[in-house]
C-alpha cells in the first residue's frame, strides 16, 4: 500500500524534532454543492529542526514515532521569516510612515 503524502503549511515548531503542519483541502457540501475548506493539524518528525512557522512543506505517512507523530517531513520550501507578513509588521510601518510625516 502506497503511503499517503500531504502539502501544508508549518504553524508550529516548538516541540524538539517536531514540527506541527496545517493541511487544508476543499471538499464540495453534499446538499448545497458549496465549496468548503476542511483542515487537520499533523505532527511530523523534523530530524534536523529544519523547518520554521511559515514554511510550506511535504508530509509522508510514516511508523508510528511517538503516541502523536506517524508522519515525516519530506522536503519543502523555505518562506523565510521574512516573507512573511504578520500584522504587528503593518503596524511598525504605518507608524514610521506617520512620524516621517510629522517631521516634515
Amino acid at each position: 500500500m502506497p503511503r499517503r503524502v500531504l502539502e501544508g503549511k508549518v504553524v508550529s515548531n516548538k516541540c524538539d524534532k517536531t514540527v506541527t503542519v496545517l493541511v487544508e483541502r476543499k471538499v464540495r457540501d453534499p446538499l448545497y454543492g458549496k465549496i468548503i475548506r476542511r483542515s487537520a493539524k499533523y505532527a511530523a518528525h523534523d530530524e534536523q529542526n529544519a523547518w520554521k512557522v511559515g514554511d510550506l512543506v511535504s508530509i509522508e505517512e510514516c511508523r508510528p514515532l511517538s503516541k502523536s507523530k506517524t508522519w515525516r517531513v519530506i522536503g519543502g520550501k523555505s518562506m523565510g521569516e521574512s516573507q512573511m507578513k504578520t500584522v504587528d509588521d503593518a503596524d511598525q510601518k504605518r507608524a514610521s510612515v506617520k512620524k516621517s510625516k510629522k517631521e516634515e
